[in-house]
């Protein structure tokens, strides 16, 4: 396990987790997301890539509708 910073707080995974992994984990598959890793934004078609490590920075915006 290593230790993230997710939107601000202390967060485990396992080691070797993309960022599709953390997604999936937090339950927000198919959601309207954005995610930065230390402060830069990461495009969709690179989380399966992105391989998180520790001390990352991560924040995950989700997209919500209303009006």
């Amino acid at each position: 396990m290593i230790e993230i910073e997710l939107n601000g707080a202390p967060h485990q995974i396992a080691h070797g987790s993309t960022v599709v992994d953390l997604i999936a984990a937090l339950s927000l598959t198919g959601k309207a997301l954005a995610v930065a890793i230390n402060r830069e934004v990461v495009s969709g078609n690179r989380w399966c890539d992105r391989v998180l490590e520790p001390a990352d920075r991560v924040d995950i915006v989700r997209a919500i509708g209303g009006g």
